[in-house]
């Protein structure tokens, strides 16, 4: 099972938060602590971050996080208010390429998932697929359940204009579910979705417990700043993400949470 970081606040280095803390994404990709299943996160690695514009980019490899030689030279010099990273331990019969490498990015929007549907390819791809428009069934490269979750969230999303995130996330949470009791199997479902402007955060699962997930505001070393991160990055008031719940944190770093 994957680690995932989020950060919003103030502009920060990907070297701060990847390399520095004691028990960063790093160390979490060989060394994890809360991990539900695996030992390891070496199936590859992503960052995402955002230009003051509010452009999107992503960075993505299929080797392990801590044999990438060219990230420590980028990490330096990349810098931004809004990063996503993932590290990767992939689920029995998913190819290591890029297209299952994590974050997904759809123009502004990125996004990152700790979890997995049981038993995807035999329960719900294609139910999830069947839901989905010609444009975004068409937008899906990989065949990973996180793209998948990820094309239904942007389905609802454009279905429904007038509603908030949050709702969106909670209707497609909800429909995944439904499919997940008519097909009998389990979900975990821990996103983490960004606009730039925000972050929308689930820690959800339909079998208890649902994968760590903890956040931490305005650290000394992080000043005005939110992270999200499955597990502690050093000590701290980190305050774990109830089950089964959605959060929103705002470009202030105002933090709203709401249950399933």
């Amino acid at each position: 099972m994957c680690r995932l970081l989020a950060y919003i606040g103030s502009p920060t280095s990907l070297e701060r938060l990847l390399y520095e803390p004691e028990h960063s994404l790093i160390v979490q990709s060989y060394q994890p602590q809360e991990m539900l299943s695996g030992v390891v996160n070496a199936d590859g690695f992503g960052v995402g971050w955002y230009r003051q514009d509010g452009e999107a980019f992503s960075y993505r490899n299929i080797l392990p996080i801590w044999n990438d030689l060219n990230l420590p030279s980028l990490s330096r010099y990349i810098e931004s208010e809004n990063i996503l990273a993932y590290v990767r331990s992939a689920t029995s019969g998913q190819p290591l390429d890029l297209s299952n490498s994590q974050p997904f990015r759809y123009k502004n929007l990125l996004f990152i998932h700790n979890g997995r549907v049981e038993k995807f390819r035999q329960s719900l791809y294609r139910s999830i697929r069947n839901l989905l428009s010609d444009e975004i069934y068409t937008w899906i490269k990989g065949s990973t359940d996180s793209e998948h979750i990820f094309g239904l969230f942007l389905e609802r999303l454009q279905n429904h204009p007038t509603k908030g995130w949050e709702q969106v996330l909670q209707l497609v949470l909800n429909e995944i579910h439904d499919l997940a009791e008519t097909h009998q199997t389990d979900i975990s479902a821990n996103l983490v979705i960004s606009d730039s402007k925000r972050l929308l955060v689930s820690r959800y699962a339909t079998k208890s417990p649902a994968p760590s997930l903890y956040w931490l505001k305005n650290h000394p070393s992080f000043p005005n700043s939110v992270i999200i991160a499955s597990e502690p990055l050093f000590a701290g008031d980190w305050i774990e993400c109830p089950e089964n719940s959605i959060i929103i944190v705002g470009q202030d770093g105002d933090i709203y949470s709401e249950q399933i």
